[in-house]
This record gives C-alpha cells, sequence and structure tokens, in this order.
C-alpha cells in the first residue's frame, strides 16, 4: 500500500496514543475495581425489610404529554397504564395490592411473631 501525502505534503502517520490521565488524589485504576454504588444496595435493609413492590410513574411537565405507569410486585403483578385517568387508577389499585399480596401479607405475619 502507499501512502499518499495529505494537504501538506506530509504522508499520513498513525495517530499517537496516550495514556488516560487519572483526577488528582485518584488511585491509578481505581474505576475499574467496581465500587458498589451505595451500602446495602441489594435491596435489603439492616432490619430485615426489603422492597417488593414498586410504582413507577411518568408525569410530563407538558400537559398536552400522556402519563404512564407501571406497578411491578415480586408476586408476579405486573400493570401497567397510560392516561391520566388510568394513571390515577393505577396507583389506587397498587395501594389496593399492600392489603392482598401474599408477599406482603406473609412477610407482615413473619413481623408480628
Amino acid at each position: 500500500m502507499i501512502a499518499r501525502p495529505n494537504s501538506t505534503g506530509n504522508p499520513p502517520q498513525d495517530a499517537v496514543q496516550i495514556p488516560p490521565e487519572t483526577a488528582a488524589g485518584a488511585p491509578e485504576g481505581a474505576a475499574r475495581q467496581g465500587v458498589p454504588s451505595a451500602p446495602g444496595s441489594d435491596g435489603e435493609r439492616g432490619d430485615g425489610r426489603y422492597p417488593i413492590a414498586w410504582l413507577h410513574i411518568t408525569a410530563p411537565p407538558d400537559w398536552q404529554a400522556t402519563p404512564t405507569a407501571t406497578s411491578t410486585c415480586a408476586c408476579g403483578r405486573d400493570r401497567s397504564a397510560v392516561g391520566r385517568r388510568r394513571v390515577l387508577a393505577l396507583i389506587a389499585d397498587h395501594e389496593a395490592h399492600k392489603t392482598v399480596c401474599p408477599l406482603r401479607s406473609s412477610q407482615e405475619e413473619k413481623n408480628a411473631a
């Protein structure tokens, strides 16, 4: 392969690889070691509680945008809603699920014992 001269008349050269600089005071290779993001980030708290149900609501600030919501539980319940009325109904349904969820009632029984 023949190297063609560029606009300056010099043949192209390989780019020089420069190692990335570390932040001041940061130990070399610290980012590659994998540090947990937060203590107890596995979901369990020190008192034995852990999350079993999640409610995720997206309500854009624009009044013309459509809100959405998802209600998920570790017992297998997975519901979603689109639109203001349905999202409000899903929020109420998510709250009501707390009283009938088999995982939550067994957890409360264990705590009472």
